[in-house]
Order: C-alpha cells, then sequence, then structure tokens
C-alpha cells in the first residue's frame, strides 16, 4: 500500500528562504508569514494524507459508473468531497465578494500540489470548477457572477470546461456545436463534447458547464467561436434549482489511468445556454485561465513523480539485495538494502533532483502569476507566458518519466498492483496529453512565446539569468558546482534561439523540427537557475548557523547531482536543434 508524507518543510524553504513571498511587494504577500503559511500547509498535509491518499487506491480500483444517464463516484469521494467543501478548500484563491478567501496562487499551487500527489483523480474535480470559476469571474456579466460564483466557491456546484469533440481537439475551429438564439436572449445550445472530465457526478447539487460553441452565420474558424454558461439544471430567478436542462452524459471513457475521475461523452441536445462574454470572443474567454490551468497540469506531473519518489525510496531503504561493493554495510541481515548500490542511487537522485527543482520551477511561476494579476505588471504576464509552455510540458514529461523510474526501483513489485507504483505512473501519463498535448506546448513556446514582444521577454529571461550569475560570481562555492554549469546552459539555449531565428524564415520546419528538444532545453536551464537559487539560500543558512545542517547540506548535494549529471542534457538538445529538418523529413509518408 503507498503512503504520501506532505512536503511542508520543503514547501516552507522555497517559500520563506528561496522565494521571500512575505517580503515580495505583491498584495497579499505581507501575510504570508512562516507561521501563516505553515498553518495553511499543515492543515491541507492532514487532508491529504487523512482523507485522499486512502481513496487512491479505492478511486483507481472501482472507478466511476454510468446508470440511467447517472454517474456514481468511487466509495467515500462524496464524503472526502464535502469535507474540503466544509473546509473551504473549493474557494482558497478566490474573490472574497462572492465567498472566497482571497489567497494568492501560490497557496493554491502548494496546496494542489498536495491534493493531487495524494488523489490526482480527485482533485480533477476541483480543478476543473476552478477553470470554470476563473472563466466567469473574468467576463460574466454582474449577474452572471452573482448566480454562480457563490455556490462554485462553496463547492455546492461544480464546473466544466468543455472544448473537445471527436472530430477535434487542438484545431477548435472545426467545432460542430451550435448555439441557436431564442427570443428570451438565450441560446440553444446542440452537439457532442468528449473527453469532459467531472462532465457529470454525484458530487454537488448542479454542474455549470462552459461550453464551446458557434453561433450560425458568424465567421468560419476560430474566429466564430463563443463560449456559453449552461448548467445542468436551470438556476431560477430566487437562486433555487429549476428543471433538468436538456444536456446528458452520452458514456464514460474507459481510460489507463485517473479512474476516479468522471470522463464523459456530453451530450447537448438544444439545452438552454447563456452567452459569456462578446459573441464570436469565445476563445479569447476560454483562455483567460489558461496560464493557471496549464501551471496546475505541471504541478500534477511532478506530484505523481514527488509521491512515486517517496515511495520507491522507502522500498530501497528496506528491499535486501546483494552486498555492497565496497564493503558489507549491514552484517546482521542476509543482504544490504538497495540504496547502497550505485545504479539505485543513481534512479534516486535523478528522481529526487527533478521533484524538488520542479517544485521550486512551479512555485516561482504561481508568484509570477500573482504579480501579473495582483500588480497588474505586463512583464510578470508576459514572463509567464513565456515560461508556461515549459511548466506545463517539460514537467509533466519528466513528471511521468521520474513515476518509471520510481517504479524500475521496485524492480518486479513496481510492475504489481500491490506496490501501487503502477498507478502512479498511469495517472501520470494524461498530463502529457491534456490542456494541450506537450508537443503542442513546444509549438506554442517556438512559434509564438519566443516572438512575444518582438523577441524582448526572452531577452528579458536570458538577462535573468545573466543577472543572477554576475551577482553571485564572486561566491567560490557557487560558481564551480552551479553558476558555471548555468552559464554553459544558458548559452547552449541562446544558441537554439539565435539557430531558430537565423534558419526558421529559410524553413520553417528547421524551427518546429526542434520545438520538442527546444522546450526541454528550457526546461533544463530553469531548473538549473531554480537549483542555483537553492544552493545558493541553503549556503546562506549555513553561514548564518542554521542548526539544520542536514537539510541544506542534502539540499546543495542534490543540487550539485542535477548541474553536474542532468543540465548537460542542454547540450543534446542544441546538437539535435540544430540538426535541422532534414532528418525528420526525410521520409516520404508512405515510407513510414
Amino acid at each position: 500500500m503507498p503512503t504520501y508524507t506532505p512536503p511542508t518543510k520543503d514547501m516552507q524553504y522555497l517559500l520563506h528562504d528561496v522565494l521571500n513571498v512575505s517580503a515580495r511587494d505583491i498584495p497579499g504577500y505581507d501575510e504570508l508569514d512562516r507561521d501563516f503559511t505553515n498553518a495553511i500547509l499543515e492543515e491541507a498535509g492532514k487532508l491529504a494524507t487523512n482523507v485522499l491518499q486512502p481513496l487512491n487506491t479505492v478511486g483507481d480500483a472501482q472507478g466511476c459508473t454510468l446508470e440511467n444517464g447517472v454517474v456514481r463516484t468511487p466509495e467515500g469521494f462524496k464524503a472526502a468531497y464535502d469535507e474540503m467543501r466544509a473546509g473551504g478548500w473549493t474557494g482558497l484563491d478566490m474573490d472574497p465578494e462572492y465567498g472566497g478567501q482571497g489567497m494568492p496562487n501560490i497557496m493554491l499551487t502548494s496546496t494542489g500540489e498536495m491534493f493531487s500527489a495524494a488523489n490526482m483523480a480527485f482533485q480533477m474535480y476541483n480543478g476543473l470548477t476552478h477553470g470554470a470559476m476563473s472563466a466567469i469571474h473574468a467576463h460574466g456579466s454582474e449577474a452572471q457572477k452573482a448566480t454562480y460564483l457563490p455556490k462554485m466557491i462553496a463547492g455546492d456546484w461544480s464546473g466544466t470546461m468543455n472544448l473537445t469533440e471527436p472530430q477535434c481537439g487542438t484545431d477548435l475551429g472545426l467545432i460542430r456545436t451550435k448555439a441557436e438564439p431564442q427570443d428570451d436572449g438565450t441560446y440553444a445550445i446542440t452537439g457532442q463534447k468528449i473527453w469532459i472530465s467531472a462532465g457529470e457526478h454525484d458530487m454537488t447539487d448542479n454542474i455549470i458547464h462552459l461550453v464551446l460553441a458557434k453561433i450560425p452565420g458568424g465567421p468560419e474558424g476560430v474566429k466564430g467561436i463563443s463560449l456559453f454558461i449552461v448548467p445542468k439544471f436551470i438556476v431560477n430567478e430566487d437562486g433555487s434549482l429549476g428543471e433538468r436542462n436538456a444536456l446528458s452524459c452520452g458514456g464514460l471513457e474507459h481510460k489507463m489511468g485517473i479512474h476516479g475521475n468522471a470522463t464523459c461523452v456530453m451530450n447537448y441536445d438544444g439545452a438552454k445556454g447563456y452567452l459569456i462574454g462578446e459573441v464570436n470572443k469565445g476563445m479569447r474567454a476560454m483562455f483567460t485561465m489558461m496560464n493557471e490551468a496549464r501551471l496546475a497540469v505541471g504541478t500534477q506531473g511532478y506530484a505523481q513523480g514527488a509521491v512515486a519518489y517517496e515511495n520507491a525510496l522507502g522500498f530501497a531503504l528496506d528491499r535486501l539485495q546483494g552486498r555492497d561493493v565496497t564493503g558489507v554495510k549491514a552484517p546482521e541481515k542476509a543482504a544490504d538494502p538497495i540504496i547502497v548500490h550505485p545504479d539505485v542511487r543513481r534512479n534516486l537522485m535523478d528522481q529526487k533532483s527533478f521533484v524538488e527543482g520542479a517544485r521550486a520551477f512551479a512555485f516561482w511561476g504561481a508568484t509570477l502569476i500573482d504579480e501579473a494579476h495582483r500588480n497588474n505588471s505586463k512583464e510578470a504576464e508576459d514572463m509567464i507566458s513565456l515560461l508556461i509552455p515549459v511548466l506545463k510540458g517539460f514537467l509533466t514529461d519528466k513528471g511521468f518519466e521520474t513515476t518509471v523510474l520510481a517504479q524500475q526501483t521496485l524492480g518486479g513489485s513496481g510492475f504489481t498492483q500491490e506496490w501501487g507504483l503502477e498507478q502512479f505512473v498511469r495517472d501520470a501519463r494524461i498530463t502529457m496529453i491534456y490542456e494541450g498535448t506537450n508537443g503542442i506546448q513546444s509549438l506554442d513556446l517556438v512559434g509564438r512565446k519566443l516572438g512575444l514582444n518582438g523577441g524582448k521577454t526572452v531577452m528579458d529571461f536570458f538577462a535573468l539569468v545573466k543577472g543572477f550569475i554576475k551577482e553571485n560570481e564572486g561566491n567560490a562555492d557557487l560558481k564551480t558546482g552551479f553558476l558555471d554549469p548555468l552559464k554553459t546552459a544558458s548559452k547552449d539555449l541562446q544558441a537554439a534561439g539565435m539557430y531558430f531565428m537565423a534558419e526558421g524564415m529559410k524553413n520553417p520546419n528547421n524551427a518546429l523540427s526542434g520545438s520538442y528538444d527546444f522546450m526541454h532545453l528550457f526546461g533544463h536551464v530553469c531548473l538549473g537557475l531554480m537549483w542555483a537559487k537553492m544552493a545558493k539560500a541553503s549556503m546562506a543558512a549555513l553561514d548564518a548557523g542554521d542548526t539544520d545542517t542536514e537539510f541544506h547540506e542534502t539540499k546543495i548535494a542534490t543540487g550539485r547531482y542535477y548541474m553536474a549529471r542532468q543540465l548537460p542534457m542542454t547540450g543534446t538538445h542544441l546538437a539535435r536543434i540544430t540538426s535541422g529538418a532534414e532528418p525528420v523529413m526525410a521520409l516520404e509518408a508512405a515510407n513510414f
């Protein structure tokens, strides 16, 4: 049976020793002192450990069932949801005007990691509602916000996002769902949506669907898409629930993982819908919350890696097999624990160095979202927009890889259901696909984000890295193990960008063929920067006489491992990028 221990100590270290949140000039951050954030994280950790984690294997084994149009969630899910709702977790960062607690995104990200690590399928119900709430808050009318947000924030109602249809996913311009205008100002929504997470379930009284559809006679493609609120039950003027809307769950998907989440085929048969935002501006409204949503998916990715690593480590400390080649370590036992073996250590260090670096990267991303929204900072908005494809794509790719490494640590036991590692692998796999496949993330990064503000934003990133290196080059301990490797990796990233500029205009495929490698190259540089910042913080803590020497020395050693064993991958990615499109495009389609 797998275990989960919330990493509250590491989170506190990031918040206060590395990011220094309480001193940041961002509204609401002055309240984030150590005692306050510790109280939030400790309570979230208890909920994750005591309530959500025991249901993870239950949800995986039972899945959801569809009976006469009603979806039943796994045993215990509704009670767990009621407990989460009672604790106010469903509205943690939402507007206090509508009943939310108004906390910064950094707290949503940190608690969200714990909830996802404990039970990813369960946390997805909250994640979809959060996205719907954000869209309504940003684009809804005052009446719409007053009607839907209080109930959704309180957790009485949940929400979904309806984009994909059988014939289209990424290319939403091909959607066929129609929105026919009605005399009363509403719209009749007709069409089918697929892969709708939490589309139907038994945990809330109402489900507020946000549906992309086309009004007949509008522009072709994505320019003709509008966004509609389509509630499962019509909400009366007094706030009570009225008749059932003309929508239904037509089936549940049978999936590789996240069995505890209801992934639905949703049928709309002239359902009553309410336009949100402007006509034909649905894509803009839907993508308002995309930075936050993709950061949340990146967090899911490394969170599965984190819980998988915890269980792999526990196994490696206990499993007896073979002897240490340098000398017996447990003479009283029949064999030594497998953690004595260098290749097992390599495996575990790959996991540990990624998870802790990824957590720092995600937390930094959350502070940028807070700065963008709370300070109305265009610079922060542009920087997080640049980094989001990397946060989503790199962290989920490597998060999945980490679950596989953890599974490998257990050998044959990792392949069996009893130990739980195979569930982490299966659950993590979806993070590389939804909210835009990672291939799409890489194309977004190279095709759109590198050119943001005429290239100024990516140059700002390079300046940020260069500035950190220059500011700390007098620190000899930091320079050799951290700053020098970071400088080399950053130069690789800049060289890749220059290659795209020089060759992409001649042949766009030269850039697009290297986009995936560029996303990973960028990700390694970001984690290298995070490890350099963590090493600086831990070295400073040790110099200041911090008594927790084991924690800080472990942090520095883990960072040195990443810089020495993982960061050099930037050279490999650069070599792949500069090979151009020819090796990728050489075969005719018929020759594959």
